[in-house]
């Protein structure tokens, strides 16, 4: 599958969603958010689907932010809801069904490392960089970089890269805790195959459950995490999927969860 601004390879549990606007360094303009949000909107019914790898096209950007051409002749009204559309588009990436895992493979900011941000996991290629730079265009980040990033890496870190506008090299990213792994740029992808097939062997609704509990407790005090985390595995021991995980761990043998 592809249309003008995505590309869609795989068939199978894992699928990779590649931004292809090369000659923009792949920045979102309104056409490609609405071709974004539309593509997660058809993959979150898909069954088959276990993890989802996002990427961008060619060797020189991820996404390198919003496409500043459209910012001309905002109005505070307008730009408002500019970034609730953005925002909408990355809180459907990151309630996604299944994980996702963005493959940082070079320029990842402003709009480009916010997409990144609301992907499960980030793997990031060492010649990669990463930021919010928006304050140097007299704005701040809008699709969710204030409250993503803090989130991840804490208030004072937040504050000194949004208010800076620094990038950050891979090693760095890791060192803050902004991505998982940095990997050299040649095996970007095969360490993300790696790791979404890593995913996709395990029971998919088990990893929707804990996806949810580390979510749902990290902002709610530790008692009522824990009644979170309770219900959900509840749920979990009610699946088909942790009938066969047992099973098979009994009989010593793979299993095969179908995610009922």
């Amino acid at each position: 599958m592809s249309d003008q601004y995505l590309d869609l390879t795989g068939t199978g549990a894992v699928r990779v969603l590649t931004i292809t606007r090369p000659e923009k360094l792949n920045a979102l303009n309104r056409a490609t958010l609405a071709a974004l949000r539309a593509r997660l909107d058809a993959l979150a019914d898909e069954a088959a689907l276990r993890v989802l790898i996002v990427t961008g096209a060619g060797p020189k950007a991820f996404v390198a932010g919003a496409d500043i051409a459209e910012f001309d002749g905002f109005t505070a009204d307008a730009a408002a809801a500019y970034a609730r559309a953005g925002q909408a588009v990355f809180d459907r990436l990151e309630s996604m069904p299944v994980p996702t895992i963005a493959a940082i493979n070079g320029y990842a900011l402003g709009g480009g490392c916010e997409l990144a941000l609301a992907c499960t996991f980030r793997l990031m290629a060492d010649t990669a960089r990463l930021g919010l730079p928006e304050t140097s265009l007299g704005l701040i980040p809008g699709f969710g970089g204030t409250q993503r990033l803090a989130r991840a890496i804490g208030r004072q870190q937040a504050l000194e890269l949004i208010l800076t506008g620094r990038q950050v090299s891979a090693d760095e990213a890791v060192r803050l805790g902004i991505v998982l792994r940095s990997v050299p740029a040649a095996a970007l992808m095969d360490e993300a195959q790696a790791l979404a097939d890593q995913l996709a062997a395990r029971a998919p609704l088990a990893l929707r459950y804990a996806r949810e509990a580390i979510a749902d407790g990290l902002d709610r005090p530790l008692a009522d995490g824990l009644a979170a985390e309770a219900r959900l595995f509840g749920l979990a021991a009610a699946t088909e999927d942790m009938r066969e995980g047992v099973r098979a761990f009994l009989e010593k043998r793979p299993a095969t969860f179908t995610g009922r």
